[in-house]
């Protein structure tokens, strides 16, 4: 009985660690969102004032 209910458990924990994971790159896919819009509306001379230019916020925001 008490294997049953270490595999139950350890099978419960393994949808929520996927639920988990889906959530953080979620959040992962929503962060690089707000970034890659925030700095689309930079002027071109913003960005050079804090040492970027425009192909560079695509590896900005996937943090690369």
């Amino acid at each position: 009985m008490s294997t049953m209910e270490l595999n139950r458990s350890v099978a419960v924990g393994g949808v929520g660690n996927v639920v988990a994971n889906f959530f953080s790159m979620l959040s992962a896919w929503n962060d690089a969102r707000v970034t890659r819009r925030e700095l689309s509306r930079l002027s071109d001379r913003e960005l050079d004032d804090i040492g970027l230019c425009r192909g560079d916020i695509e590896r900005i925001a996937r943090g690369l």
